[in-house]
C-alpha cells in the first residue's frame, strides 16, 4: 500500500508539472514578445483566451486520467474504454465545429465596394456573374484545419496519459516482483537454516554416542565442546550472516570435538587466520564441508588426513578442505548438508562465487571462493 501511494503521488506530480509548464507557455511567449517588441502590449485577455482553450483539454484529461485510463491500465476493460473514448472524441469534434469562430469573407465571395466602381482602362474586367454566384454559394467546410490539429493534440494527450500510467504501473510491478523474490529468498534461506541445525546435531550426537562406550572421559569433554557449539547455533545460527571470527571459532570447536573421537592416525591440519577483517559469512556454511570430510574421509584401517585452510585475498575468502577417502565410505542416505550449502550459495551469491569439487579415487577436495562484504 505504501508503494502504491508513493507511485500515485509521483504520477500526479508529473501531471502537475506538465500542465503547469503548458499553462505557463503563453504567458512566457507574450512576455518575451513584449520585451523584444516595444510596440507590442502584454494583455492578459489574450492569455485568458488561450487558457480557455487549454481548459477544455484539461477537463477531458482529468476525466480520462481518473475515470477512463484505469479501465484500460488496471482493469483491462478495453471494449468499455475505447467505446467511451470514441464518444468523447466525437463530442469534442462536435464542440469544435459548433464553436468555431466565423470565417472572414473571402475576397472572391463578395467584392469590396471599390471593385464595383468603374475600372480604369486596361484593368482586368470583373468576373462573370455566374462565376461569382458559384463562389458565393460554396458549401461551408465541416472540419477545418484547426479542428484536425485540435483532434491530433487530444489523441496525443490521451496517449501520453496512458503511457505515463503504464510506466508507473510497470515500476510498481517491478518493485512488487522484487519484494516477492526477496521474501521468497528469505523463506528459502530460513528453511535451509532449519535443515542445517538438526542435521548437524544428529551427526554430532552420533559421535558422542560412539565415545560413551569407547572413552567416557572424552565423551564428557565432547559434551562440553558441544555446549559451546550449541550456544553459537542458538544465538547466531538463525541470523543471515555472522562475523567471520565467530564462524572460525565455531569451526575450531567442531574440529576439537571431532578429534576427541579419533586416534593419531588421522592427520588433521587446520590453518585459519588468527586475525580476520570485519566481514560476515553465512553461519554454519563452511563447517558443512568439514563435517562431510570427517563423515566420509576417515578410515580405521589406514592413515587418513583432513587438511583445512582458509585465506583472505583481495576481499575474497579462499577456503579449501581436502581429505582422504575411506575404503568403505559412509553410505548413509540423505546428503542434506552438501546439497543444502550449494543451494544457499546460489541464493546468496548468485554467480559471484566459485565452488570447485574434485572427487578423486583416493581424495576429495573442496575449493570455495566467496566475496566478502
Amino acid at each position: 500500500m505504501k508503494w502504491m501511494k508513493e507511485q500515485k503521488r509521483h504520477e500526479n506530480l508529473t501531471y502537475l508539472a506538465l500542465w503547469g509548464m503548458l499553462f505557463a507557455v503563453p504567458v512566457l511567449s507574450l512576455y518575451i514578445r513584449s520585451v523584444n517588441n516595444p510596440t507590442f502590449d502584454f494583455e492578459w485577455k489574450e492569455v485568458f483566451m488561450i487558457w480557455k482553450q487549454f481548459g477544455i483539454f484539461l477537463v477531458i484529461f482529468l476525466i480520462h486520467n481518473f475515470l477512463l485510463a484505469p479501465l484500460l491500465v488496471y482493469k483491462q476493460r478495453r471494449a468499455l474504454y475505447f467505446s467511451i473514448v470514441a464518444v468523447i472524441i466525437g463530442a469534442f469534434i462536435a464542440y469544435q465545429c459548433t464553436t468555431r469562430p466565423p470565417e472572414r469573407r473571402d475576397f472572391h465571395h463578395e467584392p469590396p465596394p471599390f471593385e464595383k466602381m468603374e475600372k480604369p482602362h486596361g484593368q482586368r474586367p470583373p468576373m462573370p456573374r455566374e462565376f461569382k454566384e458559384h463562389q458565393r454559394h460554396r458549401p461551408p467546410m465541416i472540419v477545418g484545419q484547426h479542428d484536425i490539429v485540435a483532434l491530433i493534440i487530444l489523441v496525443l494527450m490521451l496517449g501520453m496519459n496512458i503511457g505515463i500510467k503504464l510506466y508507473f504501473k510497470s515500476r510498481h510491478d517491478t518493485k512488487q516482483l522484487l519484494a516477492l523474490e526477496k521474501e521468497n529468498l528469505e523463506q528459502q534461506l530460513e528453511y535451509l537454516r532449519y535443515q542445517i541445525n538438526p542435521h548437524f546435531f544428529m551427526n554430532t550426537l552420533n559421535n558422542i554416542h560412539a565415545l560413551v562406550d569407547i572413552d567416557p572421559e572424552k565423551a564428557k569433554e565432547t559434551i562440553l565442546e558441544l555446549s559451546k557449539m550449541m550456544r553459537f547455533v542458538l544465538y547466531e545460527g538463525d541470523k543471515k550472516k555472522v562475523p567471520m571470527g565467530r564462524e572460525f571459532e565455531f569451526i575450531r570447536h567442531y574440529i576439537t570435538l571431532m578429534q576427541l573421537r579419533y586416534t593419531d592416525k588421522v592427520d588433521v591440519q587446520v590453518d585459519l587466520p588468527a586475525e580476520v577483517p570485519d566481514c560476515q559469512l553465512p553461519p554454519l556454511m563452511l563447517v558443512t564441508f568439514i563435517e562431510n570430510a570427517f563423515k566420509h574421509g576417515i578410515s580405521y584401517q589406514h592413515d587418513s588426513f583432513i587438511h583445512i585452510k582458509a585465506d583472505i585475498k583481495d576481499a575474497t575468502l579462499h577456503f579449501e578442505c581436502k581429505n582422504s577417502k575411506a575404503d568403505n565410505p559412509n553410505k548413509e542416505k540423505g546428503g542434506v548438508g552438501l546439497a543444502n550449502v550449494k543451494q544457499r550459495l546460489n541464493l546468496l551469491y548468485g554467480e559471484n562465487y566459485t565452488l570447485n569439487i574434485q572427487d578423486e579415487p583416493d581424495t576429495y577436495n573442496v575449493e570455495l571462493q566467496i566475496p566478502l562484504t
